[in-house]
């Protein structure tokens, strides 16, 4: 039997309807549930502080608990490979920092695709490397430092916190760029790192100002340049690479929010909101400072379009460098 015309509308606008109806219930009452933030890293490190920090924040807000999951190892790729199988309604939450864009260059096989697997949310805090040395090295300019190394080939080395870490990519950044003849040191920690600085065992570190600018303040080293374009906020004095003459030579450590790829539009588009407004609290922004950090809050499709440009810009280093997993 035909129906009338607009029988046929009826029908379909219930049925229309009868599906909306469960998407608009279901995002008026997210949380439904505890939420996961996924911490790629051992408890105890910046990231955890800050992820316990925003976690605490948002259960106040959503009257339900976020808790952090620390799931480390592999550099980030276990617990970034856990969270790719959560269901993307929201209730999974990851905090990624720059190794996120550079384990896809440093790793043979991970378990995820940083661009298809996960909806970016916000590049939350980021905080620039800073090259330092001793207070023995004759050299108060980055170009005093780069004549230095050059007339003593095979003498300079510098310290970062790891293979594979923002210092040691800055750095293989720094010496591809400008022809240097200079050792990279791989330590298990900023802090190690500055500390054979100190020692004068390595003369150059590249590190981020956390565990730097206590040792800067005390005479105990010289900080030369900040890696990115603008100064640092604990280090103002202390000009940029931009401003040394050497604009390419960029590099930052950053921690940003995403979600598994799906996840509704309108709970990522809370999640946004309530992280932003978060990471401009004053007295979240005094802890940043303490650990090391600046707030950004970026959009979602700035975050996006940084992670598209990492990528490459990354993978270009890591292969010219010829730097390998541990």
């Amino acid at each position: 039997m035909k129906l009338p015309r607009r029988h046929v509308l009826c029908l379909a606008g219930s049925a229309l309807a009868g599906l909306a109806a469960p998407r608009i219930a279901w995002s008026q009452s997210y949380p439904a549930r505890p939420v996961r933030l996924i911490v790629p890293f051992s408890a105890g490190g910046p990231t955890d502080v800050f992820a316990r920090l925003v976690a605490q924040k948002l259960s106040d807000t959503f009257g339900k608990q976020v808790y952090v999951e620390n799931i480390s190892g592999a550099s980030g790729n276990i617990g970034i490979g856990r969270a790719v199988k959560a269901p993307a309604d929201g209730h999974t939450m990851l905090l990624v920092p720059t190794n996120y864009v550079v384990n896809p260059a440093l790793f043979a096989n991970i378990p995820y695709d940083a661009v298809k697997d996960f909806d970016p949310i916000s590049l939350a805090v980021t905080s620039p490397m800073i090259i330092s040395v001793h207070p023995s090295v004759p050299a108060r300019t980055i170009a005093e430092l780069i004549a230095l190394i050059k007339a003593n080939p095979s003498r300079y080395s510098y310290a970062s916190g790891g293979t594979g870490s923002p210092g040691h990519l800055v750095g293989e950044q720094f010496r591809l760029q400008l022809g240097l003849d200079l050792v990279h040191v791989p330590f298990q920690s900023a802090g190690l790192a500055v500390g054979s600085a100190i020692g004068g065992h390595t003369p150059i570190v590249i590190v981020s100002p956390a565990p730097t600018v206590p040792q800067v303040q005390d005479g105990k080293l010289r900080a030369l340049a900040v890696t990115r374009k603008v100064r640092s906020q604990a280090l103002p004095s202390v000009p940029t690479m931009a401003e040394s003459g050497y604009p390419d030579i960029e590099g930052e450590n950053w921690f940003g929010f995403i979600v598994p790829a799906g996840t509704p539009q309108e709970i990522a588009t809370l999640l946004h909101r309530e992280i932003v407004k978060i990471v401009a609290l004053p007295e979240v922004t005094e802890r940043l400072a303490v650990l090391g950090f600046e707030s950004v809050a970026s959009t979602p499709e700035e975050f996006a379009a940084q992670i598209k440009r990492e990528l490459p810009k990354w993978e270009k280093v890591v292969r010219e460098a010829n730097i390998k997993a541990q």
